[in-house]
Formats: C-alpha cells, structure tokens, sequence
C-alpha cells in the first residue's frame, strides 16, 4: 500500500472516507448519508481507504446516476444527494464523491435506521445511533419544535406559584414590559404568556410556565434541566460557589446580586459630566443572562454557568448555536431562537430585548468603552459561552463616544461602533470598506452606508476616491480627548474654575459672537453657530457645550430640535 497514491486530506465530521475494493454494501453508503444528513452535511468519499490511500471504485458504482437513485430510494425522507465522478493519482483510479446536505428534518433509512456523525477523543469521526431524546435537541435546533411550549408531564395546574407569579407582575412593572397583561386574571395572564395549554381538557404547564413560575420543589421534580450555577474565582481559589434551582425570575435577581457585588467600576469625566464605566455593562450582562435561558437546550442535562474570575467573566448553557447562526454571523443573522415561547414571555415582560436583537446589546456594552469584544471562541456544536474579558475602558474613545452621543442625542449604532473600535486597532493605517467588512463580520453595503455619516460627523477621516477611497479614525480628535482625560475630580475643577481669560482670544471672539446671536433672536442651534463662525458642526457643537458648562446658555430639546438659549441668569465665578 506504500506505493499507492493519497488524496491529501484527512477524515473530519464532515469528510469519510470508504473503501470501495470488496464492493461496498449498498446499506452501508446509505448509513453513512444519513448520518451526514443528520449532521451537518459534508462529503462522503467512495474508493479511498482510511488512511487516505486512494484504491478507486468496484465497477458497479461508477455510475453515478444509478447510485444518486439508489440513495434516494434507500433513504426517508429521499435525501437528493450530489455525486460525482473523480480521477485520482497516476496511473488514474477513480473515486466517486457524494456531497450531503444537511438536512431541514429528521432523516432515517428505508428500514428505520437512525444515524448521526460525532466526533471520538481521539479526534476521528464516527457514525452512531440518534437517541429518542436526541430527535427533539435536533429538532428544535432546526427550529422544527419549540419544546418550551410543551406541556410537562405529570405536571399539574397548582404546581404554578403565586408568589413567583406576583413576582412575575412586579418585573412586568419595573422593566417596562407590556401594561396590559398588567390587567390580566391569573388564569388570563397564564395564557397569553403560555404557561399553561390544556392537555385532554385539562389545564397543564408548558415547560414555559413551570421555568418562570413553578414553584421550586416541583421544579427540581419535572424539570431537573432548570439548572444555574454561580462561581467566583480568585485566582484558582472558590470564593463562592452556589447551584439554583429556581423558577427562572427569581435565579436571575440573585446573579445580577452576586453580580454587582464584584462588578467595580471606574469613573470618568467629560467637562461636567461623570461617566461610571463598569467591568461589565449590566445591560449587556442581562441580555447574555437571558439569551442563557431563552437559547439553551432544556431537553439535556447540563446548567446555565456564571463564573467570574480575575481573567473575565464567562457564561454558558448547554446546546450549540442554533440553524443558522454561528460565531461569524452572529450579528448579521435573522434572531431566531431554540425555545420561542420562553423567548416571547421574557420580551413581553420587558426582561429581553424586544426587536431580537440581544446580541446587539452585549457587543455594545463593551465597544462603546473601547474595550475587547466579548468572545464566543470557546463554543461548540453542544455549548454555547460567551466570556466578557476585565480590561479598562479606553478613555479617550470613551469620551469621544460619549460626546458624538450627546451632541446628536442618539447613541451610536452597533455598526458604527464595531467599526471605530476596528479602525482604532488599525492605528495610522487606511482601510477600504471591504476590508472594514471583513473585519468585524458585517455585509459591505451596510459598512458603506454608515461609513458616510461617520465621516461627516467627524469621527473618521476618508483619504483617496472613488474606488479607491479608505478610512481612518480621526486621530487628532481623538488624541484631544486623551489629552483631556484628567483624573476624576482634578480634571472637574480645572474644566469649571478655570478663569473666562485662560480661554484663548480666538475662542473667546467666538463665544461673544455666539452669545450675542442668541440674545439676538432668542436661541442659537448647532448648525447657526457653524455658519456664523465657518466652522464644522463638531467645533460648533463644542463652543456651544462650552457657553453651557459656563452657564452662559442652556440647552432646550434634543437630537436636531436641540437649541441653545441665554441663560436666565448671568454665571456666578468664585
């Protein structure tokens, strides 16, 4: 076998390789294509033995028609497979290639067979048999079966809590969720969240309901799955360690407890305005908590894990990343979740986020502090962890966010922040939109479409035209709120004592002339003082921030009604 020829690659999950010499068993392809099928798709390589070497087809498969058909025919539902004919080697022996697709549903053989592929400790794969309990994992990750709007058996209506549906109202007031189920019965409230079906005539909990508001003891009894635990390290040393088994309000009140009791934060200032700046944004950490329990897979054991550590803080829950999405897509992709009636009573009681878009809110916690994205890496095909590295906030893009934000009263898009946070790493270097596309995962005509508006509000630079225009962050602007980055207390009093003649005598003129526009008609706006003084709309914004730390006006309205107008009365100087 040392002189035969090799195809070059190795067995994977999606790639096997099968000997073709003794003639291969019509059953054992068909084994194999359904196990693919119900995987994730790949290549099955007839002809090549498991090291690779290639030893070609019996002369009873080289035609592939006939063995696409005899797939079909042997498979349910028929699985339309690709095969096709391949020369290999000199002397040329042939090999047949049959691509799978993964499949939208459950595939079995003709005589009820049902496979899947994984993957041995040793890293090689094989086919196995796919477990009853395994159908409904697979199923739901196609978005095929919403299993937490299943009724729970041998449960029974009474094992639903008042005191955790009570609890229930109380977050639908403070998160701001829908008022109108505010004015629900019971009974009412029950059914339109679904946690509760009638099953032969007789109302039952959903798995829904007995996660949100089963009373505990028969929660650990129906559903062992509701499990959550909390870890805090220091160091290799367990400072706290607690597994819950709670109805899923009351788990989530004591993580965000134990939480905040290690989140410290770190204070920065920008002219009068204080900015905390957490470890970790508690809306980010609350969409990544609630993303836990709205996309794990209850049909496995496992528990949704917080551990936070001096490194960062990590959560996870058991099931992979469902149809659909993955770690490059997984701001780009249509929200769509494992378990949609858990998913709908959590955005209709104001704990989630409504459009869908969580994920968009745990980027943004850490992008618009500058900090390192969170990091998916450590997910797999049955976990899915999130891990939100400790670092300081950079305060110079901190700030230079923070005043983009105020001075158009909107907070910046998650788009627009992934790609200063992406041109800041790029430094003095130009990158073209493409390239800027392919950095932070987003398609190229919505990196140009808000590239545009980011250069007209000077938070970047454009250089080149046309095809070959690149962009940069605007590194003097952002070098000017470095050097504007006082400590907390020191900068504050520089920025509010400092006496109207330390202002330089160009900026001075400039302020006189502002203020005498607005005693003249009664307000001034952004885009008056701009033209007035031939100045950007950036620097305009800054002499007007500037008159209104100094009490020389005050802002009315927000966003484009936003206007200045003189102050009631004169500023006091000490």
């Amino acid at each position: 076998m040392g002189d035969t020829p090799g195809i070059g690659f190795q067995e994977s999950l999606t790639i096997e390789f099968k000997s073709d010499r003794s003639r291969l068993s019509d059953n054992d392809l068909v084994d194999a294509v359904v196990a693919f099928a119900n995987t994730d798709g790949g290549i099955i390589y007839v002809g090549v033995e498991d090291d690779g070497a290639v030893t070609g087809l019996h002369p009873e498969h080289r035609d592939m028609t006939r063995l696409s058909a005899m797939i079909a025919n042997k498979t349910v539902p028929p699985l339309p497979i690709k095969a096709e004919l391949l020369w290999h080697g000199q002397p040329p022996a042939a090999i047949a290639a049959i691509h799978v697709s993964k499949s939208r549903t459950i595939a079995a053989t003709s005589s009820g067979k049902l496979l899947r592929r994984r993957l041995k400790m040793d890293g090689t794969p094989e086919n196995v048999p796919l477990y009853p309990f395994e159908i409904t994992t697979r199923l739901s990750g196609l978005g095929l079966l919403d299993f937490s709007a299943q009724p729970v058996p041998d449960a029974s209506y009474s094992d639903l809590d008042p005191v955790e549906r009570a609890r229930l109202r109380g977050v639908i007031q403070n998160q701001n969720g829908e008022s109108a189920l505010l004015e629900l019965g019971d009974e009412e409230l029950d059914q339109a969240l679904q946690f509760a079906t009638r099953h032969e005539g007789v109302p039952t909990p959903t798995l829904t309901g007995m996660l949100m508001i089963g009373r505990p003891s028969r929660l650990r009894a129906l559903t062992p799955t509701a499990e959550t635990a909390i870890q805090i390290m220091r160091g290799t040393e367990v400072k706290f360690n607690e597994t819950l088994t709670l109805p899923l309000l009351a788990a989530y009140e004591r993580i965000i407890a134990h939480v905040k009791a290690w989140n410290q934060e770190t204070e920065l200032t920008d002219g009068l305005y204080r900015i905390s700046v957490p470890d970790f944004d508690q809306r980010a950490l609350r969409e990544a908590i609630v993303n836990a329990f709205c996309h794990r897979d209850y049909s496995i054991l496992g528990r949704v894990r917080i551990q936070i550590g001096d490194e960062g803080l990590t959560i996870s829950n058991p099931g992979g990343f469902v149809e659909g999405v993955s770690i490059g897509n997984l701001l780009a992709a249509e929200p769509h979740g494992r378990n949609p009636a858990l998913a709908n009573a959590l955005k209709r009681i104001g704990l989630a986020e409504r459009t869908g878009r969580g994920v968009d809110r745990i980027f943004e916690g850490s992008l618009r502090y500058g900090k390192p994205m969170p990091d998916y890496s450590a997910s797999s095909n049955v976990l899915v962890s999130v891990f939100f590295p400790r670092s300081q906030p950079d305060r110079a893009f901190t700030r230079m966010v923070a005043d983009e934000q105020a001075r158009t009263g909107q907070p910046l898009s998650i788009v627009s922040l992934l790609i200063l946070n992406f041109l800041k790493g790029c430094g003095r270097r130009s990158e073209t939109a493409h390239t800027i596309s392919k950095g932070v995962n987003v398609s190229a005509a919505i990196i140009s479409s808000t590239l545009e508006p980011l250069t007209q509000s000077g938070l970047i630079e454009v250089s080149g035209s046309d095809r070959n225009r690149a962009y940069s962050l605007n590194l003097p602007r952002y070098r000017e709120f470095a050097a504007t980055g006082a400590e907390v207390g020191t900068h504050r009093r520089k920025k509010t004592e400092r006496p109207e003649s330390a202002v330089p005598p160009k900026e001075q003129n400039h302020e006189d002339m502002v203020l005498r526009l607005a005693k003249k008609q009664g307000y001034v706006t952004r885009a008056d003082a701009a033209s007035l003084l031939r100045l950007s709309p950036p620097q305009a914004f800054r002499i007007l921030r500037r008159l209104a730390l100094k009490g020389s006006l005050a802002l009315s309205g927000k966003g484009r009604y936003a206007r200045y107008v003189p102050a009631a009365a004169p500023p006091r100087h000490k």
